[in-house]
């Protein structure tokens, strides 16, 4: 098996796209696998690396279902809820608090 082509970041031919971008066009891979790579160099460090998809092969994005719909809403709606108030924030709970901002000021209000 050979090595996947690697092209300099800005200087990949065309009909080539990373997952990203064959979102933004309404695509997916579509169980194709990786046909080149993308490499920025960077100093001192490994250089980044975006794998590319090649455009004809994709295929469309599957449309939203009302399953797959009732299903996100169920998994947003767990975010958002503080699991000490049990209130919807209105906001993803950030991970690193692990609940809402007023039920963690509360928490740093009451340990000083």
């Amino acid at each position: 098996m050979g090595a996947l082509p690697a092209y300099r970041w800005l200087l990949a031919p065309d009909g080539y796209a990373t997952r990203r971008q064959l979102r933004a066009m309404g695509l997916r891979p579509g169980g194709q696998g990786v046909a080149a790579e993308l490499q920025r160099p960077r100093r001192r460090r490994a250089p980044l690396v975006a794998y590319l998809y090649r455009i004809d092969q994709a295929k469309p994005v599957r449309p939203m279902t009302p399953g797959r719909a009732a299903a996100l809403a169920k998994a947003m709606r767990a975010r958002r809820t503080c699991p000490n108030c049990r209130k919807d924030a209105g906001y993803c709970i950030p991970r690193s608090l692990g609940v809402c901002v007023p039920c963690s000021d509360l928490d740093i209000e009451s340990a000083a």
